[in-house]
């Protein structure tokens, strides 16, 4: 991953909700990441996810902070308020808790890129425990960066 984006000349900046930052740790821990992370937002509120990140009261009280309207909200919000090229945001019900309409284990990922449309997904891992759901969480969100950076390489020059 690591080399990807620094061959691609890439930056990322996360938003995270549900994973607390744990996103940014794991993509810190790899050595040389200052080449290709700019920053973090930990946005846990709804207040946070509004004034950092620019998210629509109206998204949050229309669609809840656990939705794909959101977190795309959250990486396109990451990638205006960074240096980045890639923004990449995860929210979700990690537990316990949650409801018929939104299960535990429900997390919503998007990733926002320079010049191309975001994208965003949902994945629901289950009731598995909040320690689980978030590392869960935290290694879909390295692979859908992984394979945002492998399309990015076939893509074209520069983002």
């Amino acid at each position: 991953m690591l080399r990807l984006a620094q061959v691609r000349g890439v930056r990322v900046a996360t938003a995270e909700s549900c994973t607390g930052g744990m996103l940014s740790a794991a993509l810190t821990d790899l050595p040389g990441a200052s080449a290709i992370f700019d920053r973090g937002f930990v946005v846990y509120s709804n207040a946070a996810k509004h004034t950092m990140l620019g998210v629509s009261e109206d998204s949050l009280r229309d669609f809840g902070a656990v939705s794909e309207e959101v977190a795309t909200q959250m990486a396109e919000g990451a990638l205006r308020r960074s240096d980045a090229d890639i923004g990449l945001a995860v929210t979700g019900i990690s537990g316990p808790g949650g409801s018929d309409f939104k299960p535990e284990g429900r997390v919503c990922f998007a990733c926002a890129q320079i010049g191309k449309p975001t994208v965003s997904t949902t994945v629901d891992f289950g009731a598995r425990g909040r320690g689980a759901v978030r590392l869960a969480a935290v290694s879909m969100a390295q692979d859908i960066l992984i394979d945002t950076l492998r399309d990015a390489s076939h893509g074209h020059d520069q983002p």
